[in-house]
């Protein structure tokens, strides 16, 4: 479906480059491949997909990760225990002292075969970001599928009964929390305490830290807004609502993207369209060097105006 430009265009608004000042964050995607389809899944993960991080590749990031005084490995997909690498990257890094994440869909921690991965994200002490978009069951239930929310329910008292988000335990439990449709995110601090607040009071549950994330329109979610006649007014109230205090702390900045297949980029939204690091950056994690990827140009487009609305949007929720 044609859809009508972005006016104005992002570069536009900004007037100005937007480059990296450092690489804090090596963000790897390990594949596409899900137990799940969400709907606002910028990835299109699913069970059908095969993209798949090689070993070789994988053995590539654990090596930059370990010579350069990168701060976190933030390990991301698809559903990144079906890879069956997942295991030994998080073995090989742990001893490095340095924070660890993975992005989980939290179902696939329930499923025979993956149900020890708490156990080992436990003895690594890898910090769990688990995606629960919404308290309301059918609200996440539209997003990920039917019958998801007890399982997610489930899950978060696995983790808690394990040590996760109790506060002094070291083993952090942070949520992620996505719009349902097509608006943007209300305010991180009063979502965090009605997530606490209902989370504790209606199942026992403690987390650490809730983040928002606004929905990029990018992936599957693009395909929502297009299939709903949405894109066009979506994209419009993402303009009007472009904060550009929110400039200094976009995750481009202090991050770097990495495919499986070992191709570089600014983030994981330009990796989803191809969008490849500008200039001479180096373009794969075999060619790494952190002097040129430290302060490279960062290849922006319309879909910016996703991170840079109202009190930004990054991997770590708001920005401003």
């Amino acid at each position: 479906m044609d859809v009508a430009p972005v006016a104005p265009r992002f570069e536009e608004k900004v007037l100005c480059e937007v480059r990296a000042e450092a690489v804090d964050v090596l963000q790897v995607n390990v594949g596409y491949r899900c137990n799940l389809e969400c709907r606002h899944c910028h990835v299109k993960a699913g069970p059908q997909r095969r993209e798949a991080m090689p070993a070789e590749v994988m053995e590539q990031c654990a090596e930059v990760f370990s010579a350069h005084s990168i701060d976190t490995l933030d390990i991301t997909g698809g559903s990144p225990e079906l890879h069956p690498g997942l295991r030994w990257l998080l073995d090989r890094c742990a001893p490095l002292g340095r924070r660890l994440i993975v992005r989980t869909n939290g179902v696939i921690l329930l499923e025979k075969g993956y149900e020890t991965f708490i156990d080992l994200y436990a003895r690594n002490h890898v910090a769990v970001m688990l995606s629960l978009p919404h308290m309301e069951p059918g609200v996440t239930e539209r997003q990920r599928g039917q019958g998801v929310f007890p399982r997610l329910i489930e899950t978060l008292r696995r983790l808690n009964d394990r040590g996760y988000g109790q506060g002094d335990s070291g083993l952090i439990l942070n949520l992620v929390h996505n719009p349902g449709g097509a608006y943007l995110p209300a305010s991180q601090a009063g979502l965090e305490a009605h997530y606490r607040r209902t989370l504790q009071e209606r199942h026992g549950i403690r987390f650490d830290r809730l983040f928002c994330i606004t929905n990029m329109p990018v992936g599957r979610y693009l395909e929502y807004l297009r299939r709903t006649d949405n894109y066009e007014e979506y994209m419009r109230g993402l303009v009007r609502a472009f904060n550009p205090a929110t400039l200094g702390g976009v995750m481009c900045k202090r991050m770097l993207s990495v495919g499986w297949d070992g191709s570089l980029y600014d983030c994981d939204f330009n990796q989803m369209l191809g969008l490849r690091p500008d200039h001479d950056a180096p373009g794969h994690i075999s060619a790494f060097d952190i002097e040129k990827l430290a302060g490279r140009r960062i290849v922006t487009g319309d879909h910016c105006y996703g991170c840079t609305a109202g009190a930004g949007s990054s991997c770590t929720g708001e920005v401003a």
